[in-house]
């Protein structure tokens, strides 16, 4: 027969209603965001699951801080303009970065949610089905912000403080206006696509390596029909690994050895825009959780 130590206790306290904070809906928004946040770059995990994100976010930011020391260390006028890419231009150093970025980061964002059961739990109480999905795209676009938008920003405050920034305060505005512009549009359309394409399957790898070939299967079947066929260059609308950042350099007014006009431009990146968040939001109408 056992015994009983002399020191067990029962206490029984009772219910206690909760006292702390009720932040409702909106709170609970941005607790799941801040939570998708630290989940795709990995932080409160082991190490080896920030290399992908960080490495990846850091390769975007490199371009530009070498062409910011050169510009300090470049004194003639002539050989800066000559040897230092416009802001439209940047982006040609980085797309091959904020592709993988973007492969990464929705598949991360949404795909453990489905397979762990945890959406269940969310949709059961506060979220719905539309907070839900509002507060994954809110948090895959700014983690893509950060490599779209960071380093043209980042030239244009150090060219400013080196004195070799546009002339005025309203042409200052103005090309704030233009970065801004620009990279939320980019941001945009890949995390449209990629979270689209993330919502179709609850495997992270699969997600990665479909976004992956989507952007860059459209870059190489454009290609081959525009360049090997001679079909219109307007086919370059739908290649994703270009139509954006045709757009940025009409943003900027740059010129661009690809001739098409800037509505159509518009359109075409609104189209894959339109499409992804469409889809995302056609797969969670449709989607059955157990709560």
């Amino acid at each position: 027969m056992s015994t009983v130590p002399a020191d067990a206790r029962i206490i029984d306290r009772g219910y206690r209603p909760y006292d702390g904070p009720r932040l409702g809906a909106a709170g609970a928004v941005r607790s799941l965001i801040r939570h998708t946040v630290q989940r795709v770059l990995g932080l409160r995990r082991p190490f080896q699951y920030k290399v992908l994100p960080l490495l990846s976010a850091g390769i975007a930011y490199i371009p530009a801080i070498v062409f910011v020391g050169l510009s300090a260390l470049i004194k003639d006028d002539r050989v800066r303009q000559g040897f230092l890419p416009t802001y439209g231009e940047y982006y040609g150093f980085i797309v091959s970065a904020l592709i993988v970025f973007a492969s990464f980061v929705a598949p991360e964002a949404l795909c453990p949610d489905r397979r762990t059961g945890m959406l269940g739990l969310y949709l059961a109480a506060p979220f719905t089905r539309a907070s839900y999905v509002a507060s994954k795209v809110s948090a895959v676009l700014g983690l893509l912000a950060i490599a779209t938008l960071g380093p043209p920003l980042l030239m244009v405050i150090a060219f400013i403080l080196q004195g070799q920034g546009p002339d005025g305060p309203l042409n200052v505005v103005t090309l704030l206006l233009r970065v801004v512009v620009s990279g939320t549009l980019v941001a945009a359309v890949y995390t449209s696509v990629s979270l689209g394409i993330s919502s179709l399957t609850d495997r992270r790898a699969i997600a990665s390596a479909a976004t992956l070939l989507t952007i860059v299967g459209t870059g190489a079947v454009t290609g081959v029909l525009v360049d090997g066929v001679g079909v219109g260059e307007w086919l370059h609308l739908f290649n994703l690994s270009a139509a954006p950042f045709l757009l940025v350099r009409h943003i900027f007014g740059e010129p661009t050895d690809i001739e098409i006009d800037t509505l159509p431009l518009v359109l075409g990146n609104l189209f894959w825009i339109v499409l992804g968040m469409g889809t995302i939001w056609w797969r969670y109408r449709r989607i059955e959780v157990t709560k």
